[in-house]
């Protein structure tokens, strides 16, 4: 596309002079140099062009933002880490408040709490807190958006001992739709800090996050693999073995396709196979006979554990999954797999459209599940799993048989399901579908949304619409 096409792709672009003056941060429109790089997707199955770009640097930054957006009638998104995979991130002939330059983390080893800046990635929060030991859970790719994955719920490798992400954190700076500043803990604004932990980026937008870490040092971590014609015994035994396991022990189980690199060994490249990705707080002593079950289950393909650091764990599958690729996801909760579930499931990933295409559920049983369904927005806390079907692949001509392939899988499991789905993993499926995500709290959340943003400014998000007055 010519400069003067793209140009004219974008609607005409408010007078930004007032904006670039008054911002620490650069302001970027379709004319400046490097707006195609900056407005760039996680997701490229999704091409969003902003009519402006607030890059902020601060929460005073954010202010400006917002202030300008709303008095210029934008249409106004958020962006943090940049990893949202329905595109929520970014908007057609907006604004996009960018919050990617702000990736401050300061660590307090002796409180065990970390303050962690708005555009942090996990890479971030796992680099400044591991030098101490300590962590806090969130995520599997190092470069997902701790904004984000946090506002949504955050759950990962940690969740089974330590909570969601949300468990864990102690207190919010947000910037409301009106420009306001405040910060919301369990004293202070404690509807918009219940609001945040779960609701998404409908109230304001988030500037800093305050979490409390744990002590997690060196872990046992790595895979297990099982023949794909296997894997039937091994989601069966293993839906019955984890919910029973220590909660050091945490393993999110998954099909997929070897990765023809080391360490892989040569002999199970390109093979389609279920596995387990295990994280053990436990001594290396106490994994290997927690674990020793797995070889009585059918014949393991790969049983590959080892002590490494968590920051390690956590970026493991960062070359798999860069920035740039076709994503296409559905989601659900899941409490139990009856025998006809896993049947449904061994059917669908025999037919895995590409190297990078998985299915994974994550185990959010022990800890996550004491915490009252009441207590924050996520209202699944009896589930067992969440579950998320992936199709990617670096190939745009690709998109629609990953769409296919999803929306098939998630059809034939769906009935099995609580109904509901982990709203980070939900591409932008209408409001029936964020409802039933919330359950009965979408009812309060309605509520706060009309006090903090009557207007619904904040609209580009899994949506939370204002409830009547």
């Amino acid at each position: 596309m010519s400069q003067r096409a793209e140009l004219e792709s974008v609607r005409t672009v408010p007078e930004t002079a007032p904006l670039r003056a008054a911002l620490r941060g650069p302001v970027l429109t379709a004319a400046d140099p490097g707006y195609d790089e900056v407005r760039k997707l996680y997701n490229a199955m999704i091409q969003k062009r902003p009519a402006v770009i607030a890059r902020c640097w601060d929460a005073a930054d954010v202010i400006t933002a917002l202030r300008f957006g709303q008095e210029q009638s934008l249409e106004i998104a958020v962006r943090g880490g940049g990893h949202n995979g329905g595109g929520l991130g970014s908007v057609d002939n907006g604004l996009l408040i960018d919050l990617s330059l702000m990736r401050a983390v300061r660590v307090d080893p002796k409180a065990r709490i970390a303050d962690v800046a708005g555009g942090c990635q996990l890479g971030d929060l796992d680099h400044a807190a591991g030098a101490f030991g300590l962590a806090t859970p969130g995520g599997i790719i190092s470069t997902t958006g701790v904004g984000g994955l946090t506002l949504g719920g955050g759950m990962g490798h940690l969740t089974r001992k330590y909570g969601l992400s949300i468990d864990n954190l102690l207190s919010v700076d947000v910037v409301l739709p009106d420009g306001t500043f405040v910060t919301a803990d369990a004293d202070e604004h404690r509807d918009l800090f219940w609001a945040v932990r779960g609701g998404g980026g409908n109230f304001g937008v988030v500037t800093s996050f305050r979490f409390r870490l744990h002590p997690v040092g060196t872990v046992i971590a790595g895979p297990t693999f099982w023949p794909l014609d296997q894997a039937e015994e091994a989601l069966t035994w293993y839906q019955e073995f984890l919910p029973k396991a220590p909660e050091e022990l945490n393993g999110f189980f998954g099909f997929l396709t070897v990765p023809s690199v080391a360490p892989f060994p040569a002999a199970l490249h390109g093979q389609k196979v279920a596995a387990v990705v295990w994280c053990s707080l436990a001594t290396a002593a106490q994994t290997e006979k927690l674990l020793a079950p797995v070889h009585r289950v059918g014949t393991p393909a790969l049983h590959a554990v080892s002590p490494m650091p968590y920051p390690v764990v956590n970026s493991m599958f960062d070359g798999l999954y860069p920035t740039g690729h076709q994503w296409y996801w559905r989601a659900d909760f899941v409490k139990e797999l009856p025998r006809e579930a896993i049947q449904r499931h061994v059917e669908q990933a025999r037919e895995l459209p590409t190297p990078q295409s998985t299915m994974h559920l994550y185990p959010v049983d022990g800890a996550a599940s004491r915490v009252g369904a009441r207590e924050t927005p996520w209202a699944f806390r009896d589930a067992k799993w969440a579950e998320v079907i992936v199709g990617v692949d670096p190939d745009p001509r690709s998109a629609r048989r990953l769409r296919e392939w999803v929306v098939g899988y998630w059809e034939a499991l769906h009935p099995y399901s609580m109904g509901g789905a982990y709203v980070n993993f939900m591409m932008d499926e209408g409001q029936e579908r964020v409802q039933a995500t919330y359950g009965e709290n979408y009812a309060r959340l309605a509520t706060l949304k009309r006090r903090f943003d009557p207007k619904n400014v904040l609209h580009v998000n899994q949506n939370i619409r204002p409830g009547p007055g």
